[in-house]
């Protein structure tokens, strides 16, 4: 028969002076290390609608659902973070553009649902910016703000930026904008798109060439 070493020896002392190693868990709620990756989580308010973590997410954990119905202040974008399907690898946090704080992993571990169509993802709501003459989608508000910020003053060489951080703001008339429609020069002084922003140069161009 083979005799217990010295150092078993201590550990079934120790396991009868203070009891055993497993956790009470789910009687008790089991405390995870302060550095365990858990589920991710968006910020309302930091994360600004890019999709850096959807396109950076290996596992195609998050995804997102652009609503446009065409008229301003109804389109929003809807990100998801699908849980069951996440792996918690943290390439979200690493990639969010907002100092890792748009997304950020949680100490959250127990995840178990009954209801997978119900409870197996979470939502964050961010409100979409529409180009002011054809209507289509340009990238949330939030982003512009972000964007703005960044830049500080080099961002009022671009209208779409500083009109939409005066948007922000509130100091903006909106009945000026939506007044002029001809399509040249006024138009330019508009949050647009690429195209319409193109289109629109070249049509002032073209007046004052004539």
């Amino acid at each position: 028969m083979k005799l217990p070493k010295i150092r078993e020896l201590l550990e079934a002392i120790k396991a009868v002076i203070k009891g055993p190693y497993t956790s009470k868990f789910p009687k008790q709620p089991h405390k995870p290390h302060p550095n365990f990756r858990g589920q991710p989580k968006f910020d309302d308010q930091k994360c600004v609608g890019c999709l850096a973590c959807e396109e950076i997410c290996p596992a195609g954990a998050i995804a997102h659902k652009d609503i446009v119905n065409g008229k301003e202040g109804d389109a929003q974008r809807i990100m998801i973070h699908y849980t069951d399907t996440c792996i918690f690898c943290g390439q979200c946090q690493a990639a969010c553009i907002a100092d890792g704080e748009g997304i950020k992993l949680s100490n959250d571990w127990e995840l178990s649902f009954f209801d997978r169509k119900e409870d197996s993802f979470e939502t964050i709501k961010k409100e979409l910016q529409l180009c002011e003459i054809c209507g289509s989608l340009i990238a949330c508000r939030d982003h512009f703000k972000w964007i703005s910020q960044k830049l500080g003053e080099l961002a009022y060489s671009n209208p779409t930026l500083y009109l939409s951080r005066l948007k922000s703001l509130g100091i903006i008339d909106e009945n000026i904008i939506s007044a002029l429609k001809d399509q040249g020069r006024s138009d330019r002084v508009k949050i647009l798109c690429a195209r319409c922003r193109r289109e629109t140069t070249l049509t002032t161009k073209q007046d004052a060439s004539l």
